[in-house]
């Protein structure tokens, strides 16, 4: 063999490499919080999606080297089935802080007071939670630890091999029931004060029917939970980023 066709042959081989990876890397980009955005232009999510398939094939080349024959069809549908059930989880994360803060909005009266009517209609606490959440994901170097998370992912998909099904439907499953459970337990002191607050308002109109106990209850139920927004915001962002970091280190449970 010609050293150019040597030389050929390595370049194609390097290219199916990346490529293959790519199929992962590009569903998980386009769904990661912070980088997924629809906020953001699509050709810094193709630069990200690039940068980090550089980043994780030379790590994983000695793994792909025996699959170089693979299907064309099987392989894009494998590691493009696998890049966004990945993604999804990781963008459920985001959508539990959403959803407390929606959550507690509704709860305290605050959805249409504070509303927002942007590109994704959100109240300003749900607002202030996710982007609380992306800025502390930034900080503690999201990009290093979601490349950690693709290159983890092959010991539990190898490329090029059609995952189970049934496993990972149950596996989503459980990752959207734990997203709406955690959110809810983050608004959990929100539903609280509002619970207080309706009794409170019941008690005082059948002890003075006369009162206008809505005019007197709504400025303190909302100044109350800004109070408590002040208070608690930071234990929530801190516990959600927790549960963040655990689940980017064993996504699988395994």
């Amino acid at each position: 063999m010609t050293p150019l066709a040597q030389v050929f042959e390595l370049t194609q081989e390097m290219l199916w490499l990346h490529a293959a990876v790519f199929l992962r890397v590009a569903p998980i980009i386009g769904l990661l919080p912070g980088f997924g955005e629809a906020s953001v232009p699509m050709r810094i999510k193709l630069v990200l999606a690039i940068a980090f398939t550089l980043i994780v094939t030379p790590v994983m080349s000695p793994d792909f080297l025996g699959h170089t024959q693979a299907p064309t069809v099987a392989l894009i549908l494998s590691e493009t089935l696998i890049g966004l059930a990945l993604g999804l989880a990781l963008r459920l994360f985001l959508m539990a802080l959403q959803m407390a803060g929606s959550i507690a909005a509704q709860s305290t009266s605050l959805a249409q007071i504070l509303g927002n009517a942007g590109q994704t209609p959100l109240p300003a606490i749900g607002h202030l939670l996710a982007t609380g959440g992306v800025a502390l994901m930034m900080i503690m170097g999201l990009h290093v630890r979601v490349a950690e998370m693709i290159v983890l992912s092959y010991a539990v998909f190898p490329v090029a091999e059609f995952p189970n099904v049934a496993a990972l439907t149950q596996w989503g499953i459980g990752r959207i029931a734990q997203a709406f459970s955690f959110g809810f337990s983050l608004a959990a002191p929100f539903v609280l004060i509002s619970v207080l607050y309706n009794l409170t308002l019941g008690i005082i109109n059948r002890a003075m029917p006369q009162l206008m106990v809505v005019l007197v209850g709504a400025p303190a139920i909302m100044a109350l939970t800004l109070f408590l927004l002040m208070l608690v915001a930071p234990t929530m962002l801190v516990v959600w980023l927790g549960a963040f970091q655990a689940f980017v280190a064993n996504p699988f449970g395994g």
